[in-house]
């Protein structure tokens, strides 16, 4: 089960957003990118496909892990070793106001099986972590021989389940994209899928 964190700190004047996340064991990455007005400014990514091969791996030991990389980001932005240019103020013509909105994909490690993706989403409001009703998904396979959106709308816990049939893939960079929008903002998650050079009839490597 993959894990993530998310803070808003206060540095002088500016704040920023800070997310980190465990990209999940078929691409075993702990990324954390700070945010300032919808903008990213600063992104960092550390692998653990070592640990996650060893006999000492736990969720317990990772979720730490992915603690400590997002509060040591976190200590470095308030103490100044960490000092990313600063976005344009918020409201600025063709400046994205930082999301109020986050997908979360319960289940990353088997949304894809025997052919079909299912997805399991849940979508909450990242101030205080409350699902939020009413909200329209998409998801798309990015590098599909056809083009095809499927869609659902979250219950009244914030949940959506969204299933299709995994459409024939070409042989480039694939992707499966989820995308939300609200009225208070808009969010995206991204798992990247092996290139293909292998027949459209076999299912992708999984990704994030």
């Amino acid at each position: 089960m993959s894990s993530g964190f998310n803070t808003d700190i206060r540095v002088g004047e500016s704040v920023f957003h800070v997310q980190t996340e465990d990209r999940g064991p078929a691409r075993p990455l702990i990324d954390t990118a700070v945010y300032q007005n919808g903008r990213v400014l600063h992104r960092r990514s550390s692998s653990y496909e070592d640990f996650a091969a060893s006999a000492d791996f736990t969720e317990d030991v990772l979720r730490q892990r992915v603690e400590q990389q997002h509060r040591g980001v976190i200590e470095e932005l308030r103490s100044g070793a960490l000092a990313p240019e600063k976005a344009a103020p918020a409201g600025q013509p063709g400046v994205p106001v930082p999301s109020a909105i986050q997908v979360q994909l319960l289940n990353p490690g088997s949304w894809l099986s025997a052919g079909n993706v299912t997805l399991d989403l849940e979508i909450v409001r990242r101030a205080d972590r409350q699902p939020q009703s009413g909200i329209q998904v998409e998801a798309r396979i990015l590098g599909a021989l056809k083009d095809a959106s499927h869609s659902g709308t979250t219950d009244a816990q914030g949940r959506v389940l969204i299933r299709f049939p995994l459409p024939p893939l070409g042989k480039g960079d694939l992707a499966l994209v989820i995308h939300a929008v609200a009225n208070g903002g808009r969010d995206e998650i991204r798992f990247e899928m092996r290139s293909r050079s292998a027949p459209s009839g076999a299912p992708p490597a999984q990704g994030s």
